[in-house]
C-alpha cells in the first residue's frame, strides 16, 4: 500500500505522513515546494486545488488522505480512479454533527463527503474535534506577555492530538473500515482557561487567561476571517450548535492507546513558545 497525503506540511497531514513513516509504511507528500520528509516518504509536487498538477503522482498510490474545502475535487476523484486508487480518508469536521449543518464549514465539508461518495472509490470519514495544535492561535500573545486572551472562555472541548488523527487514519488504510464515519475526541474537556494554565506548565511560565466577552469576540473573529466563517464559529461554540464537550472511546478502539492528553501536547511543542 502506498498513500498519497494531501495537505502534508499542515498539522493533520503533517501528522499522518509522520504516522506512516513510524509504522514503515510507504507514503508521498503533496507539497508545493521541496521539504524536508521522514523516512518512507516520497514528494509529489503539485497543489490540492489543481488536480492535473500532480495527476502523475497519482500512478502506484493507492490510497489517499483527503483534505476538504478545495477546489475540483471531483477531478481529483476522478483522477485517483483512473489511476488505480482503491480507498480515500477524508478529513471532514464535528461540524457534520452538530444541529446547523448549513453554515459556511459544514457546507464545504459536506461537498467534499458527498463527493467522495459518488467517486466509487472505498471511504472513511474522520470528523475530529478541534485540534491541539489550535494552542498555537495564542503563540504571538504567550511570546508578547504573560496574559492570553481567550475565546469562548467557559466552553469546554476534548481537543484532539493530530496524531491521534493520523494513526486512526493509518488503520483506515491497513484495516476494514469503509463507509465508516468515526469521530473522534481527545481525552477531556477542558475550557480555554483550562488550556491556557496547562501550556504555562508547559512553558514554565504561570499564564493568565482573560476571558473575552461575547461582543469582544465577536469582533475579533469579524476581523480576522470571512464574516461566513466567522458566524460559524459563533454559532458551534457561542450558541452551543456543536458539541465538542462530550468524550469518546474510537480513538482507543481504533488504535489500542488511550488518546494524548493536552500535556502531551504542549510539552512536545513547548519550544514553539519560546
Amino acid at each position: 500500500m502506498t498513500v498519497l497525503v494531501t495537505g502534508a506540511t499542515g498539522n493533520a497531514g503533517g501528522a499522518v505522513v509522520q504516522a506512516l513513516s513510524a509504522a514503515g509504511l510507504p507514503g508521498r507528500a503533496l507539497v508545493r515546494k521541496e521539504v524536508a520528509l521522514p523516512a518512507g516518504i516520497e514528494p509529489v509536487y503539485g497543489d490540492l486545488n489543481r488536480p492535473e498538477s500532480f495527476a502523475d503522482g497519482l500512478t502506484g498510490v493507492t490510497g489517499i488522505f483527503l483534505l476538504s474545502g478545495y477546489d475540483r475535487v471531483e477531478e481529483l476523484l476522478d483522477n485517483a480512479v483512473r489511476a488505480g486508487v482503491r480507498k480515500v480518508v477524508l478529513l471532514s469536521s464535528s461540524s457534520l454533527d452538530g444541529s446547523d449543518t448549513s453554515n459556511a464549514i459544514a457546507a464545504y465539508h459536506q461537498a467534499a463527503e458527498e463527493a467522495v461518495k459518488v467517486s466509487g472509490l472505498e471511504w472513511t470519514f474522520l470528523r475530529p474535534n478541534s485540534f491541539m495544535s489550535n494552542t498555537l492561535r495564542w503563540l504571538d500573545q504567550v511570546r508578547a506577555g504573560d496574559v492570553v486572551r481567550v475565546q469562548f472562555p467557559e466552553v469546554a472541548i476534548s481537543t484532539i492530538h493530530p496524531l491521534d488523527i493520523a494513526e486512526v487514519a493509518v488503520r483506515a488504510f491497513t484495516e476494514d473500515h469503509g463507509g465508516a464515519i468515526h469521530r473522534l475526541t481527545g481525552p477531556v474537556a477542558l475550557t480555554p482557561p483550562q488550556q491556557v494554565e496547562i501550556l504555562g506548565q508547559a512553558i514554565g511560565r504561570p499564564l493568565t487567561a482573560y476571558p473575552m466577552t461575547r461582543a469582544e469576540t465577536h469582533a475579533e473573529l469579524q476581523a480576522t476571517m470571512p464574516p461566513q466563517y466567522a458566524a460559524a464559529i459563533e454559532s458551534f461554540f457561542g450558541d452551543g450548535t456543536v458539541d465538542e464537550t462530550s468524550v469518546n472511546n474510537t480513538v482507543e478502539k481504533i488504535t489500542g492507546h488511550a488518546p494524548r492528553t493536552l500535556q502531551d501536547w504542549t510539552r512536545e511543542n513547548a519550544a514553539l513558545f519560546a
